[in-house]
């Protein structure tokens, strides 16, 4: 009974009449969500998105800090700013700058002819604009084809999982989640990009409620508030 009502959310999911920049409208009472960021239990940085609006244009900044220290010295320190900029619900512009402990990194990316044209640290070039930027907030993300990688421009090609609901606590709250596993398809050799994190989302709100995956330790981001 379990295996047939997982089987109807993921259909409901794959059937429903979704573009893959819709749920943009979803988050229209959305002004900030902030995350604390953990690796190995031990709390590292944030991460912090805004939202402004003006008629029919939505700017997302997204904000990401977090140092990695050992006896109160700073071995890794990684900073990422960047802004989406959504017209009428759609994906037009990003653009982010990345301080990866020293080596920086950027995408600037638009919106031409219903083609998304990248010029990344790593990729540059046209995509679909089915695909979407990998920053997590918009639940969409699990039909999209694809996901950019919002720190070098980089098409990660995806499968995404529905591993079903579960209830998780952060701080004193219970979420009511729908998690899912999204995993890279491409054939990358390096394993150390290949994409494995688990997501989870509010049911009700489909607001990112919590997210994890290993690299070098075992990461998390923990929702501290909604605004």
């Amino acid at each position: 009974m379990l295996r047939i009502y997982k089987n109807l959310i993921v259909l409901i999911l794959l059937i429903l009449p979704v573009t893959s920049n819709s749920h943009v409208q979803h988050y229209d009472d959305l002004n900030k969500i902030e995350f604390d960021i953990y690796r190995n239990n031990k709390h590292i940085g944030d991460h912090v998105f805004s939202f402004k609006r003006n008629e029919n244009l939505l700017e997302v900044e997204s904000e990401i800090n977090f140092k990695i220290k050992k006896l109160g010295v700073v071995l890794y320190k990684y900073h990422v700013k960047g802004v989406e900029y959504y017209k009428d619900g759609k994906l037009i512009k990003f653009n982010s700058k990345t301080d990866q402990n020293g080596k920086e990194k950027y995408v600037n990316l638009k919106l031409e002819d219903n083609k998304l044209v990248i010029d990344g640290s790593s990729f540059k070039g046209k995509v679909s604009s089915d695909y979407l930027l990998g920053t997590w907030w918009n639940h969409s993300i699990v039909k999209a084809p694809a996901q950019i990688s919002a720190v070098s421009g980089r098409i990660i090609e995806q499968k995404v999982t529905f591993l079903g609901k579960e209830k998780i606590k952060i701080g004193d709250k219970v979420y009511d989640t729908l998690h899912f596993n999204f995993s890279s398809t491409d054939k990358i050799k390096d394993k150390k990009k290949k994409l494995n994190t688990d997501v989870w989302y509010d049911e009700k709100s489909l607001y990112w409620v919590k997210a994890s995956f290993k690299k070098k330790g075992n990461w998390e981001y923990k929702l501290v508030s909604v605004k």
